[in-house]
C-alpha cells in the first residue's frame, strides 16, 4: 500500500537532503533485490522505500514544483484545488534542493527563488516557469527562452492582488500617521489619550508607479480627502481593461487619469517627492528602478515625510534609509518588503519607533491566494491537455 500522494511528494526533497543521488540509485538496486544490508539504519531504509514509492507513483504524473517554504498558502491552496485530479502532483521543495530536482517537473512556480541560467539548464522536462503573482525579477528570462521554456506571471488586476497591496499601503500609512508603535507602548504603560497622531485628511500622497497597484491605491485614497501625485513611464495607455473586480472604473477616455491630481514621468520624481507628505513605492523592480530611493531621492523629500514600500525591497537603498532615519529627515518608514527576506529582526532599522514592517504579506489574502491557486491549477490542467493557457501573461 502506497503512502498518500501529498506525503510521497515531499519525500523527494527529503531524500535529496539526506543522501546523494548516486547513493539512492545504488540503494534502489539493492532494494530491487528484496533486501537491505543489516548496517543500513531504519531511517535510510524508510527513505529508500519511500523514494521507490514516489518513482512508481509518478510515472504518469504531471508535476508542479513550488520553490521554497515561504508563502506556504500558495502550494497548500494549489494542492487543495488539484486534489481531485490524481495525476496532478504538487510538491514544495526547499530552495537548496530545487537545482537537484527541477528536471523532474513540468511547471515551476518560483516564488522567492532565483532561477539563474545554471538552474534552468537542468530543467529538461520543464514547460513553464511562472510566478504566484507578478514579480519575475529573479528569473533569467533569456536563459529560459534559450531552453524553450515559457515564462509567465499572473496579472494582478483580476486576482485581487493589486487591491490587497493597496489596502496594505493604506494600513502602513495609517499606522505611521497614528503612531502605532507608540500606541502599543502607551497601552502597556496604562496611558490614556496619547500619543497625538495625524490624519490622512489634507495630505499629499505621491504614488511612484501608477500601474495596477497604484490605480487601486488612488481609488481607495480618494475618500480620505487627499491630493494625489503619480508617475509612470507613459500615460498614453493607462490600463483601460484592468478594474480588479471593483468600482475603480476608467473615465470616458478609457484611462484612470481622473484619479490623479498631478501626473508625471520619471523626470518628475524628485519634484513630486519635495511636495508630498507621503511617498508610496509601487514600482516594478528592474535594472532601472533598483535603488531608485537613494540618498538623492530621500534628500529631496520634505523633512518629516513618510515613506511606504509595498513593491520590492531592492527599490530602497538601505544605507540611505538608515542615514535619513538617524538624522530625522525621514519622518517614518512603512515596509512590507525588505532588502533581504526573511528580514533580520535585530536589524538597526527596526530600532526606530517610527518604523513599521510587515512580513511580505501585502498580497497574501484569502481572496487573492485562492484565486491564484485556481489560475495555477487550471494552467496545469490546460498544459497537460494541450489546450490554450488562460489567466496568465507571458513575458517571452
Amino acid at each position: 500500500m502506497y503512502a498518500p500522494r501529498h506525503l510521497a511528494s515531499r519525500t523527494l526533497a527529503t531524500v535529496t537532503t539526506v543522501v546523494s543521488h548516486s547513493s539512492i540509485k545504488w540503494w534502489l538496486r539493492i532494494r530491487q533485490k528484496g533486501s537491505f544490508p543489516r548496517y543500513f539504519s531504519g531511517k535510510v531504509r524508510t527513505i529508500v522505500e519511500e523514494k521507490t514509492m514516489v518513482e512508481e507513483n509518478d510515472k504518469d504524473a504531471f508535476r508542479l514544483l513550488f520553490c521554497g517554504p515561504y508563502f506556504a498558502a500558495s502550494h497548500v491552496y494549489t494542492r487543495e484545488y488539484l486534489q481531485k485530479y490524481p495525476y496532478m502532483q504538487v510538491d514544495d521543495v526547499s530552495l537548496e534542493n530545487v537545482p537537484d530536482v527541477i528536471g523532474n517537473y513540468d511547471i515551476c512556480v518560483v516564488k522567492s527563488m532565483r532561477l539563474n541560467a545554471a538552474v534552468i539548464s537542468r530543467a529538461n522536462r520543464l514547460k513553464l516557469i511562472m510566478q504566484y503573482g507578478v514579480g519575475l525579477e529573479g528569473v533569467d528570462i533569456s536563459a529560459a527562452t534559450r531552453h524553450g521554456i515559457k515564462v509567465a506571471r499572473i496579472p494582478s488586476s483580476e486576482t485581487g492582488n493589486a487591491a490587497s497591496c493597496a489596502e496594505m499601503a493604506i494600513y502602513l500609512m495609517l499606522g505611521l500617521l497614528r503612531k502605532q508603535n507608540q500606541m502599543q507602548i502607551a497601552v502597556k504603560q496604562k496611558k490614556v489619550g496619547e500619543p497625538i497622531g495625524e490624519t490622512l485628511l489634507g495630505k499629499t500622497v505621491f504614488i511612484m508607479g501608477f500601474g495596477n497597484i497604484g490605480i487601486q491605491l488612488a481609488k481607495r485614497l480618494r475618500p480620505f480627502g487627499v491630493k494625489i501625485f503619480a508617475t509612470k513611464r507613459s500615460w498614453a495607455s493607462s490600463h483601460p481593461h484592468n478594474s480588479c473586480n471593483s468600482s475603480a472604473l476608467p473615465s470616458e477616455n478609457g484611462t484612470y487619469d481622473h484619479l490623479v491630481d498631478e501626473k508625471g514621468g520619471h523626470e518628475d520624481i524628485h519634484n513630486f517627492a519635495s511636495s508630498a507628505d507621503i511617498v508610496v513605492c509601487c514600482l516594478t523592480m528592474n535594472s532601472e528602478t533598483a535603488g531608485i530611493v537613494n540618498k538623492t531621492f530621500l534628500s529631496s523629500m520634505r523633512k518629516g515625510a513618510l515613506l511606504v514600500n509595498i513593491a520590492r525591497g531592492g527599490l530602497l537603498d538601505y544605507e540611505a534609509i538608515l542615514q535619513h532615519l538617524k538624522s530625522g529627515h525621514l519622518g517614518g518608514l512603512g515596509i512590507d518588503v525588505a532588502w533581504t527576506e526573511p528580514f533580520d529582526p535585530d536589524d538597526p532599522v527596526l530600532k526606530f519607533p517610527n518604523v513599521l514592517i510587515t512580513p511580505h504579506v501585502a498580497g497574501v489574502t484569502e481572496f487573492s491566494y485562492r484565486y491564484m491557486a485556481k489560475v495555477v491549477g487550471d494552467v496545469a490542467l490546460q498544459l497537460r491537455a494541450g489546450t490554450p493557457l488562460t489567466g496568465i501573461e507571458f513575458v517571452n
